[in-house]
C-alpha cells in the first residue's frame, strides 16, 4: 500500500503542482489521493471477505473445539487495515501536498 501511495504521488505530481498554483489547498490534494484509495479499498475488501470466510471456516473445521465466524472479525480486520492504508496514505499524500509547486513544475 505504501508503494502504492508512494508511486500514485510521485505520478501526479505535475497535478499536485498545478493543483496547488491554481489555489488548492493541501486539504483538497490529500482527498484527492485518498479518494483513489479508498475505492480500490473498498472493491479489495468486497472481494476478499467471501475467499477469507471460505479459508477460515474450512480451517476452523479440522479443530476439536468449535467456534463460528462472526462477521465482526471481518469489520474489525477491515476498519484497522483501512486505518493502516489511510496513515500510509495520508501522509505520502501530505508529503507530496507540502511540495513547493514552483520547484516541482520546474523539473516537469
Amino acid at each position: 500500500m505504501l508503494g502504492l501511495a508512494s508511486y500514485s504521488a510521485e505520478q501526479r505530481t505535475r497535478e499536485i503542482g498545478i493543483r496547488k498554483v491554481m489555489g488548492a489547498t493541501e486539504g483538497v490534494v490529500v482527498r484527492l489521493l485518498l479518494k483513489e484509495i479508498n475505492r480500490l479499498f473498498i472493491i479489495a475488501t468486497l472481494i476478499s471477505w467471501p475467499f477469507a470466510y471460505y479459508l477460515m471456516a474450512s480451517w476452523l473445521d479440522n479443530f476439536a473445539f468449535r467456534i463460528s465466524l462472526s462477521p465482526l472479525v471481518f469489520i474489525t480486520a477491515s476498519v484497522f487495515s483501512y486505518l493502516i492504508a489511510v496513515l500510509m496514505v495520508g501522509y505520502q499524500a501530505l508529503k507530496a501536498a507540502g511540495a513547493n509547486p514552483a520547484v516541482t513544475l520546474k523539473y516537469e
